[in-house]
């Protein structure tokens, strides 16, 4: 097992991504994925998403003092309002839910805009393309968007999509991972 959850996240990700790849960072609180992203696919593009203004400027900084490729794109926004920016389709997308690690913990994310922001998400993957998700029920607005999007998981077409869940059974408070691999199969009428 890797050592957390965030780097079995990493390693999910790492193997849909070409260096040419469209990636989003849905979540782009202290841009350690953003970073992260950019250097996998250096001739590709990557989407950042925050609503807090200083998640870019931390993250814009980040990216010049790890001297990351001019691949980046960081946006205002919520990430339930992707389909705004994101205009092509994308290899791979990653949500770490929750709120800004050393930031307001008031400021987390909902369950609204995130199951938003997962339906336009899946409905942008190309085919063998794969949204990760990192959960954090360790919080009331976690445990509810935990429950929500494994009810969503459950719910979709096998033949469209593979869902993973991935998660420690002794641990009930901590992070968890949902994966949503897109098969590109379209279900046999036999």
């Amino acid at each position: 097992m890797a050592s957390n959850i965030v780097e079995t996240a990493k390693q999910l990700f790492s193997a849909h991504i070409k260096p040419d790849s469209i990636l989003v960072d849905f979540t782009m609180g202290n841009g350690n994925d953003t970073v992260f992203m950019s250097k996998l696919a250096p001739e590709g593009k990557v989407y950042a998403f925050d609503i807090q203004p200083e998640a870019l400027t931390n993250t814009r900084q980040k990216l010049l003092d790890n001297r990351c490729p001019e691949n980046t794109e960081l946006i205002l926004s919520s990430h339930s309002n992707v389909d705004q920016y994101v205009k092509e389709p994308i290899s791979a997308g990653m949500f770490n839910l929750g709120y800004k690690p050393g930031g307001d913990k008031s400021i987390t994310t909902k369950l609204g805009t995130t199951m938003e922001a997962i339906k336009k998400a899946l409905g942008l993957l190309v085919p063998g393309g794969i949204l990760i998700v990192v959960i954090y029920p360790g919080h009331p607005e976690g445990e509810k968007e935990g429950q929500s999007i494994e009810a969503f998981g459950k719910s979709l077409d096998r033949f469209a999509y593979n869902v993973l869940l991935y998660r420690l059974l002794n641990h009930s408070q901590s992070p968890y991972i949902l994966a949503f691999e897109k098969t590109g199969r379209i279900k046999s009428a036999s």
